[in-house]
């Protein structure tokens, strides 16, 4: 059993591996570790390059098709063998250095997580740095887990936790508050950040709705998963004394000979009201049936194409 297992997924990276494994050795080079890649999906013979460079400390997982990131993490994490998991991100802006640093705090300290921070991030300002500093702050808010860069990959776990993160969908930001879930002591540390020098990134403002309907998500996990009723008696109460003031309201003015078919008080009420409380309820069910159905009967969310372990291939 490796004592460290450093999970990168990648998607088009071809022109990043050798420089991102050159760099992996230099770091861990003292280290027992295996590096274990996930391929999600490339177009660009980043596979090969993989292959290329690879010893026997690397194994590559590839994927049937582009699963997302969570996915692949979730794929990453279930084929490493280490004591300690490390996400990294196969675009050499994370620094692989910082990772002794962060397994030693990890151990030392007793730490289940340890997150990283990016100090001086070398991405666009209006683009990455303030829709980050944004999302990032209105998750800490929301879920009550004070992380400074939710949007940082470079963590370090205890294998148990990682384990037991559940990701999958596009969870992978909030992976601190999945661990705060499972009661994980979290601290963070600052860590070096390169602006991306080859490829594209893959990240944009288009993926801003689904952060936000994600954290909806989070919200209910950690603060209403043992305790639903807090959040549906209280919509209900609060729907159920809206409607008997509403019918009140027009049962008066019928008594007084008014018609209130027609009334767009009554409509608007009525769509608004049902239709609401159908949409957040359906939606959240909805949420808790897929997590149960992919963690309580163990089923994956994704399909290997092939492993490669070194020098040897295998089939899934």
């Amino acid at each position: 059993m490796k004592d460290l297992s450093v999970v990168i997924t990648v998607l088009n990276e071809r022109e990043n591996i050798q420089p991102l494994l050159e760099a992996i050795r230099k770091a861990l080079g003292t280290l027992n570790y295996e590096v274990v890649f996930v391929d999600d999906g490339s177009s660009d013979g980043t596979q090969k390059e993989i292959r290329k460079y690879a010893d026997e400390r690397i194994t590559l997982v590839e994927l049937r098709r582009n699963y997302g990131q969570s996915t692949a993490m979730t794929a990453g994490i279930e084929h490493s063998t280490g004591r300690y998991v490390a996400l990294l991100d196969g675009d050499l802006q994370n620094d692989p250095s910082d990772i002794p640093m962060m397994l030693e705090k990890l151990i030392d300290e007793d730490w289940d997580v340890v997150a990283g921070n990016r100090k001086n991030r070398q991405d666009g300002v209006f683009l990455r740095k303030v829709p980050s500093k944004i999302a990032n702050n209105i998750i800490r808010r929301m879920t009550g887990v004070y992380i400074k860069d939710y949007g940082c990959t470079l963590k370090v776990f205890k294998r148990e936790i990682a384990e037991d993160l559940g990701i999958y969908g596009e969870l992978h930001r909030f992976i601190p508050v999945l661990a705060k879930l499972q009661g994980a002591n979290i601290t963070q540390v600052d860590v070096k950040h390169h602006a991306r020098i080859h490829g594209q990134s893959k990240y944009g403002l288009n993926r801003t709705f689904k952060v936000m309907a994600d954290l909806m998500t989070m919200v209910f996990f950690r603060k209403y998963i043992q305790n639903p009723m807090h959040l549906f008696g209280t919509i209900g109460f609060i729907s159920f004394g809206l409607g008997v003031l509403i019918n009140f309201y027009l049962l008066i003015l019928k008594v007084l000979g008014n018609d209130i078919g027609g009334k767009p008080l009554l409509i608007l009420g009525l769509i608004l009201l049902l239709g609401g409380i159908q949409l957040i309820t359906i939606g959240i069910i909805a949420e808790i049936s897929i997590r149960n159905y992919f963690e309580g009967t163990n089923r994956k969310t994704y399909q290997v194409r092939r492993i490669f372990n070194g020098q040897e291939e295998t089939l899934e």
